[in-house]
Formats: C-alpha cells, structure tokens, sequence
C-alpha cells in the first residue's frame, strides 16, 4: 500500500509517461477539433471508423480470436465473415448508412458478426437487453426504428407480432438443430472489398452505435454515439494502460496469447467495448461463456489460459467463494477488472489476498452515455484509494464536480459528476429536451454524485438519478414504479434500493394497498412476470394500508423507507 507522499510521487512519472506518449509521431497524438460546435482534444491518428478498427486484425491474421463453446475462429477468419456479412446486409437486406439494425441474443460469434457488419457498412448497430420482456423488446423494437433484427430463438419467440415490419435473422440455434439463418448468408455472398468499404465512406462523426440504458425514468433512452466517440474511448484505454505498463514494468509479463474472458452481455459498454472491441487494438483471444457460471469461468481461465478476468464486481466475489478456486490454475491471469457498478472495499481485500500478485485489481467508472469512460484505478493506488474509483482518464477525456448552478467545486467538495469528451454521446435518441437537460456546452451531467481528492481521485458518494444499479444493471424506479401501480390493490407505491453482498443492491419496494386488499411479494412478483424483466423484480416488498411517509416537499420519504426496509432484514 502508497502513502500520499508515494501516490504523488507516482503520479509525476505518469505525467512524464504521458508527455513522451502523447509526442506528434506517437499513435497517440492529439488536436483539436470542433464537433457539434464544441472544441474538443482528439486522437488525430486513431482510425477514422469501427470498420477501421476492424482491419486491425489482419495484422494478427492467424491468431485465436473468436472462442465459443467448441467453436474456434481466427482473426482472419473472423474479419472474413464479418465482411460477408456486411454484403449481405446492403445486397440482401438493402440496409444503408444510417438505417437500425437491433441485436437481441445471447453472445455468440454471430452476435459480434452482425454488430461489425453493421457498423463497417454505416448502419447502426442497436443492441436490445436480451433479458427483456416481450412487452419491453416492443418498445425498444419502435423506438429504435430498427429494420432488420439479429435474434436467437427465445428472444424470436418473444418478439411475436413486434416482429412483423421487421427483416429478421434468426442466429445461434439453442438446439443445435437447425442451421442459424447466417451461415447461409455467410455461404451466399462473397466479403465486401477494401474499395467498396472505402466507398462507403464512413466518417468519424457518422452515428455508430444506439445503446440502450434505464435512466430515471419510465422507460429507457437510446444513446445514440458516433464512430470518433466509441473509438476515443478504446483508444483512452489503450493509452491509460500504455502508461501503466510503463511505470510498472515488473508486473506486466506474459507467457501465453493475451486472453479476455467475456463473460457480461454484449449489449452492455463493458461487454460491447472493454471486453470485445478493445481486443481489436491490444489483440487477444475472446472467449465467451453461454452464460455466466462462476465453475465454468474458473475452467475456462485455466484451460484458456486467460490473462483478463473482467467482469461486475459479482462475479469476481463469485469465483473467490467457489470451492474449485484454490485449485484452479490462475498463473495466467494479469488482470482482475471490473465496471458497471461499485466494488465494496471488503472484496477489493479478498481479492488482494487470494489473486496471485500479477493479477491486478483493476476498476473503471464510466457510463453508456460516455462509452464507458470516466475514471480508471488499479495498481497500487488501488489498494490505497479503496473506497475511489479512480483518476479522470487522460488525454482527451475531462471531469469535473459541479454544484446544482453548474459551478465547478473545490477538492473535496460534494457534487455532481460531469464528464466531457470526445467518447462523449451524441444525445438521446429522439430526446432533445432529454438531452439538453444533460448535455451542456459538451459537458455531460452524469446524475452521480462525488467528490474529488487532494490527489485526483474520484469517490462517488450517491446518485442523484433514481435508479437501482443490481450486479451492474441498472432498474429505473419509477419503471417498476409504474409496473407495480398497474395493480389493482395497490395505491401507491416507492421502490429503492437495499444492500446485497452478492450483486451489490437488488431492488424493493414499500407498497400502500388499497382499503379492504391484501397482496403478498409471490402474487406481485407474478402479475409483474409479464411486465418487467425478472431482474428488476423487487427481491422484497413491505406492505401497508398507511399512506406513505412524505418529506417537507410533499415527495415520499425514499430514504426513510430504505432505512426502515434495511432495518427490518436485521
């Protein structure tokens, strides 16, 4: 563990590292540029779009790439079917830049198919929270205007009549049974050339991605984010790790083929850029699971040699309590990271002293609407900084604390998070009002609220968005609110969140009934089956005839009843 005085130290020879790497002839030069009329710092040498990016692994043409089950696909191989793919989309499917195409299935080879073929082509990919409802996927379906969709089999069966306007392509057959609808049109066409990909002429500014996220109100917005924006962040990573690397030199050795374990769901930043996109630009094997098993992930680090193990923070608790950990072979391992929601101090001093010392404890703060990106620790200043969740993430990227006016606060000064940057989103997805609410002379108002140390270390404190964030998803209240009052029992109702030392907080809620009604937490939970996802499904539910506490405003007392709901579970 650091002093302060050590922790300063070491983050002057960062300064000097990044001066050295950020030299006109480094890959990682800067300007600056104006976009949508704000001065930004910009990677000048970053590739100009995802398809880019891409072409990157004809540079390790013949390395493992693509790991999945008992399927194996080289870089090569990978970039190939991507580019059928891409043909098939404009020949067969006449999809054209700018037009939506949704992904809703679990992850699978096909799965990063139809999003690079999207995207090197100027469409847009849209990725769909394939855990939700039928009545969810509907929205997301006509809010997102998608014309053609990639689904597997149950996310097919859910979609019914939605379904109808859409060009569908059915991958990853569960059964094994039937061959998935893209090997036929990875068979038909042959892959778009370099010329027909440059006469696409995807610009950076182009509109790329449309993420979905669960803000604070009912249901969730699409955050619509260019080229430039998703590549700024890859390109954030790979200089923050450049620059970590070169301080610590002693811990960054490896012995096999750098490997990530993909093992959260690609319609999350974490999954779609940290884990897989990433692995474009510091290449590595990417191996998913079918779906997260804490006995299975310990198997494949050891048999797959893998050297990433990032994930929610759950997971890492996961595998740390597993009966089959101290057995499993970890010397592979170089690196335990983890984003999309908080890691309590206590697991951060489990995993120092189970992991071997390579691998480091890593964590990142970032949101959708900044492509993931926002403050990065790991290292020693981990261990010292456990409560932080790290220093803004340089060169291009700037974060500040602000008060309710905009003003920008003084070192530990209690506020709300901004973020501004290239990575940054382009705005809501039909949502002006929405957007302008948060974006404001390009600073993003992330609704998280925290403070700056002496040092430079970001320490959220709370967030100021009414939302439940459970092993790295996050539940808008007032979703479930709205789903809950649909019962005809209930009067009204406040959902929050309450602690969970497995997923980090699970939802619940406090229900005022109807005069003369009774309901218990097994009869809700069912008539909310066919509304809500099952993860955002209060874990517990009070009732209570009274009408619920109010705070001087007139607002129902939130924090009260989470108080009251945390001291009965004692």
């Amino acid at each position: 563990m650091l002093t302060d005085r050590e922790i300063a130290a070491d983050i002057e020879k960062l300064k000097e590292i990044a001066t050295g790497m950020l030299a006109p002839e480094s890959p990682f030069a800067i300007e600056t540029a104006e976009i949508d009329g704000v001065e930004l710092r910009v990677f000048s040498k970053a590739p100009r779009n995802l398809g880019a990016v891409y072409d990157l692994a004809r540079d390790v043409a013949d390395e493992t790439f693509l790991v999945y089950l008992d399927e194996r696909y080289t870089f090569a191989e990978t970039l190939d079917m991507a580019r059928r793919l891409a043909r098939a989309l404009r020949e067969e499917y006449r999809v054209r830049k700018g037009d939506r195409v949704a992904i809703c299935a679990r992850n699978s080879p096909e799965w990063c198919l139809a999003y690079m073929a999207a995207t090197m082509i100027g469409a847009i990919a849209a990725p769909f929270n394939s855990w939700s409802t039928a009545r969810e996927l509907e929205f997301l379906i006509k809010d997102s205007g998608s014309r053609l969709i990639f689904a597997d089999p149950p996310r097919l069966k859910l979609l019914g009549e939605a379904a109808g306007n859409l060009d569908v392509v059915m991958i990853k057959p569960e059964d094994g049974c039937e061959l998935p609808e893209t090997c036929e049109l990875l068979r038909r066409h042959e892959p778009i050339g370099d010329d027909e990909a440059r006469d696409i002429d995807v610009q950076p500014e182009d509109d790329a991605t449309l993420m979905y996220t669960s803000g604070s109100t009912g249901n969730p917005k699409g955050v619509l984010s260019s080229h430039r924006a998703v590549i700024s962040a890859l390109y954030t990573w790979l200089f923050v790790r450049g620059a970590n690397d070169s301080l610590y030199t002693e811990l960054v050795k490896e012995n096999w083929q750098p490997a990530i374990l993909a093992n959260v769901p690609l319609f999350h930043v974490t999954g779609s850029h940290a884990q897989f996109l990433i692995s474009f630009l510091s290449p590595r094997k990417f191996v998913m699971m079918y779906k997260w098993d804490p006995e299975v992930a310990l198997q494949l680090i050891e048999r797959e040699r893998i050297s990433i193990f990032h994930g929610v923070p759950t997971m890492t608790w996961e595998i740390m309590v597993s009966e089959n950990f101290e057995r499993t072979d970890l010397s592979s391992l170089r690196g335990v990271q983890s984003g999309g929601a908080p890691r309590p101090p206590e697991h951060l001093a489990m995993m120092l002293e189970k992991f071997p010392p390579e691998a480091i404890a890593g964590l990142g703060y970032g949101l959708t609407e900044t492509n993931a990106l926002g403050a990065i620790i790991s290292y020693k200043f981990y261990a010292s900084r456990p409560d932080s969740t790290g220093r803004p993430t340089p060169p291009v990227t700037d974060l500040r604390i602000v008060d309710e006016e905009g003003r920008e606060l003084e070192t530990n000064e209690v506020g709300e998070i901004c973020i501004k940057g290239p990575s940054v989103m382009k705005g809501y997805w039909n949502q002006p009002e929405a957007t302008a609410e948060v974006l404001r002379d390009g600073w993003f108002r992330t609704g998280d609220i925290g403070r700056l140390d002496p040092l430079g270390f970001l320490v959220i404190m709370d967030r100021a968005k009414d939302i439940v964030i459970r092993g790295g998803e996050n539940i808008a209240c007032m979703e479930v609110e709205y789903a809950i009052s649909e019962h005809p029992a209930v009067n009204e109702v406040s959902v929050y969140g309450i602690p969970d030392d497995r997923l980090g907080e699970v939802p619940a809620a406090t229900v005022m009934l109807m005069p003369n009604r009774q309901l218990d937490t097994a009869q809700l939970g069912e008539f909310l089956a066919e509304r809500l996802a099952a993860f955002k499904i209060p874990r517990m539910v009070r009732f209570q005839h009274e009408q619920l506490p109010r705070t001087g405003t007139g607002k129902i007392a939130k924090r009260e009843l989470r108080r009251l709901a945390i001291s009965s579970r004692k």
